[in-house]
């Protein structure tokens, strides 16, 4: 029976790396639509948040059937909790890379980002995907020395937001407030990606190793 349960519980890990995945191509394709204009692709992206939702709410109800069919302890306990919050941490990120898809559908067939914060965003989703990316092999292979970089990395992209800002209220910017509302909700979409990879570095660290990673770069959601 606890052979089984320790299936179970690889399989719950399983299915958040697949969820990790699904997130790096969400916001691959969602930058593609927003620089691109490309309308079908944001359109892909809206309806394929469906199977990222539907994922968490499945790796959720396994993680509560564990919990309340097994009973788990110490190390394992640390893991089925830790699952339930990862998820919703997945979930909350594929979300944002469909908002920043819907706002890219929203402004078709302009494009939404002026030409010289492209590189800003381009830079941006670089940045979250090679994120996402660390913590997906993270999880999928037990070490923990990517996720520490996770914080470090987050600062670049906080740096980047500051960087929108500056363009943004200078006296150069002539594209009006509604495109500078548009930049604004868009940069605020990427950074929250970022924060929420960086939650899920510190969980895996905490499942790994039995001790979360403290310091002022380190949420304490736990």
């Amino acid at each position: 029976m606890r052979e089984n349960y320790r299936e179970e519980l690889d399989s719950v890990i399983t299915s958040l790396v697949d969820m990790t995945d699904l997130v790096q191509t969400a916001l691959k394709d969602a930058t593609r639509a927003l620089l691109g204009a490309d309308l079908t692709v944001a359109e892909q992206v809206i309806s394929n948040d469906a199977r990222i939702d539907a994922m968490h709410d499945d790796v959720e109800h396994r993680a509560f059937v564990l919990l309340a069919r097994q009973a788990p302890v110490a190390g394992e306990l640390r893991t089925v909790v830790a699952a339930m919050r990862m998820t919703f941490e997945l979930a909350r990120m594929g979300d944002l890379a469909a908002h920043v898809a819907k706002i890219a559908r929203l402004r078709y067939p302009e494009h939404t980002v002026p030409e010289e914060l492209v590189p800003n965003f381009e830079r941006m989703a670089e940045l979250g995907g090679e994120m996402i990316a660390t913590a997906s092999a993270t999880l999928s292979e037990r070490n923990t020395a990517g996720a520490l970089k996770l914080a470090d990395e987050d600062e670049e992209m906080d740096q980047l937001r500051r960087d929108q800002f500056k363009v943004l209220l200078g006296d150069g910017w002539a594209h009006g407030v509604e495109a500078a509302v548009d930049v604004a909700l868009l940069g605020r979409y990427y950074e929250r990606i970022a924060d929420h990879a960086v939650a899920l570095g510190r969980r895996i660290v905490l499942v790994l190793t039995g001790e979360a990673p403290e310091g002022a770069n380190w949420p304490n959601t736990f």
